[in-house]
């Protein structure tokens, strides 16, 4: 198949992986822009779009998704599907649509006792209380 993929930290990069050993074509990996970190504060590439570019995958890094130039874009590469995982931003219906089999998301929580923003830190923090005295 044909893929759009869509991710930006850690956890994302087994996922991308995933999708690259079963053979799928990935046509673009969206991930955040390059942020601010360390102490001299040089733009540090997210885990994905390091991982991306050791793999020769074309790497998208819009500020949002909402104009429709970043809608006539993404459709134009004419997907099959989209894969995202932990993307860090919320796709418009245009986005979800344009692939022939829209997207699917791979989310973290254990759904629904952990879901939001930050599933893995609220079950992690909620481990923590349970082992307290």
């Amino acid at each position: 198949m044909r893929i759009i993929f869509m991710g930006t930290p850690d956890f994302a990069v087994p996922a991308l992986g995933a999708v690259l050993a079963a053979g799928h074509e990935v046509l673009g990996v969206y991930t955040q822009r390059p942020r601010a970190a360390g102490r001299g504060l040089a733009p540090r590439k997210s885990p994905v779009q390091a991982f991306a570019e050791t793999r020769g995958l074309s790497v998208l890094t819009p500020v949002n998704l909402r104009g429709t130039d970043e809608h006539a874009r993404f459709t134009a590469l004419n997907a099959d599907a989209g894969v995202v995982v932990a993307y860090g931003q919320i796709l418009p219906k245009a986005i979800l649509d344009a692939p022939r089999y829209g997207c699917f998301n791979i989310h973290a929580s254990l759904l629904p006792r952990w879901r939001g923003a930050a599933p893995i830190q609220r079950g992690r923090s909620e481990a923590w209380m349970l082992k307290q005295p």
